[in-house]
């Protein structure tokens, strides 16, 4: 029923813009530019519109994976540099909000740890919408940040990193086993501000997968049980992540694929100063427009990234 429901999307997207095309070319001969500015500028408008539209259903097509059309789970680590860095992770975590925002995305933060001082040390969230999991799989990595800092007197520069976690939101019946003897499981209060069950039962729960020592946990529904069950998905995605981790090693073992040679380990670059600049490491994709970035424009960086990945896949 989702790969129906997808494909039926599909057809209809295809139709509506090859509509919109047959209609702007209809109406682009008729119009003066000179007697008629403001309609020229319509024509205009619209043609930029049908455009975007246009990258935006080609990128879909990219998405070939096997769990490219689920949900997605991403979580964000603040590194080292303290205070900056957990203030980088609260910063990319409204980043990606934002860009689920503008999708039309529904998202739910299920776990977060507050920063000493400001930001956050952890998160950890849902976003539900079609393809969200192919889309955002392009963010997995270190995300590195250059400004100067608002937490230094001295007004220096500063560099923070960031680690973003990406996974699928896998349905029940997928063969993902976990049997209870290697599950651990931990109850204990909630932290933070709540309602009044939050503090006053011990409703929070941490599962620990002991073959794996995988941790995943959840404060932020009403009951224990609810707590648990969100535990569960959140477990069944790292380990599945895990899974595709190791196929993917093993295959590329076995092909002698080519890495890349990178600077570091971070995948983008977020330079506020000296200079403004957001770069991708892997595509070499770059957005003079930080501020724009930083509010969720991020699709040109996915849309780059599937691009490099399916040339790369060619090439292996």
């Amino acid at each position: 029923m989702r790969r129906l429901n997808g494909l039926r999307d599909d057809i209809r997207g295809w139709h509506g813009l090859t509509a919109r095309i047959a209609d702007a070319m209809e109406l682009a001969p008729l119009v003066d530019a000179e007697a008629d500015p403001a309609m020229a500028a319509e024509v205009e408008a619209e043609a930029d519109a049908i455009e975007r539209a246009l990258d935006a259903a080609e990128t879909t097509l990219l998405l070939s994976g096997p769990y490219d059309g689920h949900d997605a789970i991403l979580s964000i680590h603040a590194g080292a540099g303290g205070t900056e860095s957990q203030d980088w992770a609260e910063m990319l975590q409204r980043l990606y909000l934002r860009w689920a925002d503008r999708h039309g995305f529904k998202t739910e933060i299920v776990d977060t740890t507050p920063g000493e001082e400001a930001g956050i040390k952890s998160t950890t969230l849902t976003i539900a919408g079609r393809s969200a999991y192919g889309l955002l799989r392009s963010e997995r990595g270190v995300h590195r940040l250059v400004r100067i800092s608002p937490f230094d007197a001295s007004a220096r520069r500063h560099t923070s990193f960031v680690l973003v976690e990406v996974s699928p939101v896998i349905e029940d019946d997928v063969s993902i086993e976990i049997r209870d003897e290697d599950l651990r499981v931990d109850y204990y209060r909630a932290s933070g501000a709540g309602g009044q069950h939050v503090n006053k039962t011990s409703s929070a729960v941490r599962l620990v997968h002991l073959p794996t020592n995988v941790v995943v946990t959840c404060q932020n529904e009403r009951s224990q049980a609810q707590n648990r069950d969100t535990a569960m998905k959140l477990l069944r995605a790292r380990l599945l992540e895990l899974e595709l981790e190791k196929r993917e090693a093993e295959q590329a073992r076995i092909k002698g694929q080519h890495v890349e040679a990178g600077w570091g380990n971070q995948i983008r670059s977020y330079v506020l100063q000296p200079y403004q600049m957001v770069k991708d490491h892997r595509t070499g994709y770059e957005s003079g427009r930080t501020q724009a970035v930083l509010d969720g424009e991020i699709d040109g960086f996915i849309d780059a990234y599937l691009r490099f990945q399916v040339g790369a896949k060619s090439l292996a």
